[in-house]
């Protein structure tokens, strides 16, 4: 089992490699500081998706679309350790059970607070959403920009990476994959 205390050996080790030193007075404390960064980054391997998903409430009889655009999130890429950031688009077509909506937030940042890909990232909530909420359909969609082509490699500032995956109706029935795209490329408030 690695400790925490190994975890601060290893940073340690790294600003060695990266500037010969660590004990200069900016970098005395850098092992600690960055340990309890990546507490908060790589929270996501604490959170449980059938945990973020089993609160939900009657639908009511609502059978459209439920969607929660334009969610923020950053992640670490695992090939560089760089991060990427973008915006995920997630919705899915209720039986009889909705979720609240902070929950597809949640669920996001379950996946973004891992080491990832983004095709990773959005297959595992598409997954989630279909495995816990058994809806009619369910979408997500993602755009990010990734460090690892913007500061190493081909350094592309501008490159923006789309992946999605569709499952149920908005994978068989064109008009419900319509419809959401319409919906995503709305006017925002």
């Amino acid at each position: 089992m690695i400790t925490k205390e190994d975890a601060m050996r290893a940073v340690s080790t790294l600003l060695k490699y990266i500037e010969g030193d660590d004990e200069r007075e900016g970098l005395v404390d850098t092992p600690k500081r960055v340990i309890q960064s990546y507490e908060e980054i790589y929270s996501g391997y604490a959170m449980d998706p059938a945990e973020v998903l089993s609160s939900t409430f009657n639908g009511e009889g609502y059978d459209g679309i439920v969607l929660l655009r334009d969610i923020e999130f950053h992640s670490t890429c695992e090939h560089h350790l760089q991060p990427f950031k973008g915006r995920a688009h997630v919705a899915y077509i209720p039986t009889n059970r909705i979720v609240g909506i902070s929950k597809l937030a949640r669920i996001v940042e379950l996946h973004a607070r891992r080491l990832q890909n983004q095709e990773r990232i959005t297959k595992g909530i598409a997954d989630d959403l279909e495995e816990h909420l058994s809806p009619l359909g369910a979408a997500v969609i993602i755009e990010a920009a990734h460090g690892c082509m913007q500061c190493r490699g081909v350094q592309k500032q501008n490159a923006v990476m789309t992946t999605s995956a569709m499952r149920g109706v908005f994978f068989d029935k064109n008009e419900a994959r319509t419809e959401l795209m319409q919906l995503i490329q709305s006017p925002s408030l």
